[in-house]
């Protein structure tokens, strides 16, 4: 078992000699590297520098397999979908030829087309479902048909998903996801547990800039609550279509000197924001699996704030905020019930730490070497675990 592919809609970039990916999936597929000798990503690539927030690969062992690069919700890219479908099909279908394993990871464009092919090339195959289980309202069909598939005989292998759910067939499988070590996990920890009640309240949000991700809500509640809590300071961490209209509401609203957008960083300078914060918010209201900008902030005993959805309440009942509709007016008071008792809500947060502490890169390496095997009935030849 020595060749496995990846099929990913996630863009790449080849630059400066180097392969770069988002963090948090680089991190991911750095994982299945240390499970393989050899790893082929079949993905759109591009040429051109990765944005702030993308890392590069550092094992030697990942190759690419270019794959043409469509998306789009207008008539022209759907259109150029469909003329592009049987260039997609042949390349995909060449490039599971030459592997003797295959990981398809959903939801995306790629991903329909990797669960419709790989029971045809293997019966080693394994898929990762990245989002919500058990869907939500205006969901596509593309992404329904994907979880049908996924639970049906036709795939009939493994599929991790986040959470566990009821009803489902044995080969769906509770897992989880993590970016930190087990260092940075525990440097967390120890922060956590040192944390003191502060006398200003320091809001955080991380997350692309996208209307999906309702960072316009969060600042319509901020402003709704500065007068009152004048010492707030919020900071947006990410970056997306949104950005500009996103600042051009903080002044509408007259909260500009109070807002802070820092763009798209890298790893290791994001997990300093959330030493500063006191309340991480996530204002979306559906398509969100297992959040891991949650789990992190809880690893550092920040007070996280999110919508009852997916599997946020199993993350942050008890040890959190959980809201039911995701209304800017619920948020607000939500940010003023934790500013206003902040020792109370920083027990919760050193709670979570935690609670937190136990998801690590590398347990997620032990318990993917673990499924794989028992579920395949092979033996790994684990690679050496590259620094991550």
């Amino acid at each position: 078992m020595k060749r496995l592919l990846i099929v990913s809609h996630v863009i790449h970039y080849h630059w400066q000699g180097q392969i770069w990916a988002f963090g948090g999936y680089a991190r991911e597929v750095e994982i299945w590297a240390d499970l393989f000798p050899e790893v082929t990503i079949a993905c759109p690539v591009r040429r051109e520098p990765p944005p702030g927030d993308h890392l590069p690969f550092e094992h030697p062992n990942i190759h690419l397999w270019p794959v043409v690069e469509r998306g789009g919700d207008q008539l022209g890219a759907k259109l150029a979908q469909v003329v592009s479908l049987p260039k997609m099909i042949s390349s995909l279908a060449r490039a599971m030829a030459a592997a003797d394993a295959v990981h398809v990871r959903c939801p995306g464009n790629l991903g329909l087309l990797g669960v419709l092919l790989a029971p045809l090339f293997t019966h080693y195959r394994i898929a990762k479902y990245a989002g919500q289980w058990n869907g939500y309202p205006g969901e596509g069909f593309p992404t329904r048909l994907q979880r049908w598939l996924l639970r049906s005989c036709w795939w009939n292998a493994p599929v991790t998903v986040y959470g566990k759910w009821p009803r489902q067939p044995a080969h769906v499988i509770p897992f989880f996801t993590s970016m930190m070590t087990r260092d940075q996990a525990a440097h967390a920890l120890a922060f956590a547990r040192a944390r003191q009640v502060r006398q200003t309240f320091n809001v955080l949000f991380v997350g692309r800039l996208t209307q999906v991700k309702r960072a316009h809500v969060l600042l319509q509640a901020f402003a709704s609550i500065h007068p009152m809590i004048p010492d707030a300071k919020l900071v947006i961490m990410g970056d997306g279509a949104e950005r500009e209209k996103l600042e051009a509401q903080c002044q509408s609203l007259g909260i500009s000197a109070s807002v802070e957008f820092l763009g798209a960083l890298p790893y290791d300078q994001a997990l300093r924001w959330y030493e500063w914060a006191d309340c991480l918010a996530l204002p979306s209201i559906h398509s969100e699996g297992w959040p891991k900008v949650v789990a992190e902030a809880m690893s550092y005993g920040v007070h996280c704030i999110a919508v009852r959805h997916g599997q946020i309440p199993s993350m942050l009942a008890g040890r959190g905020t959980l809201l039911e509709q995701g209304t800017p007016e619920e948020l607000a008071r939500a940010l003023v019930n934790i500013a206003n008792q902040r020792d109370k809500a920083l027990a919760a947060a050193k709670d979570a730490a935690e609670w937190a502490s136990a998801f690590s890169l590398e347990g997620l390496r032990d318990a993917l070497a673990e499924l794989i095997e028992s579920g395949w009935q092979v033996s790994l030849e684990l690679q050496e675990p590259h620094a991550v």
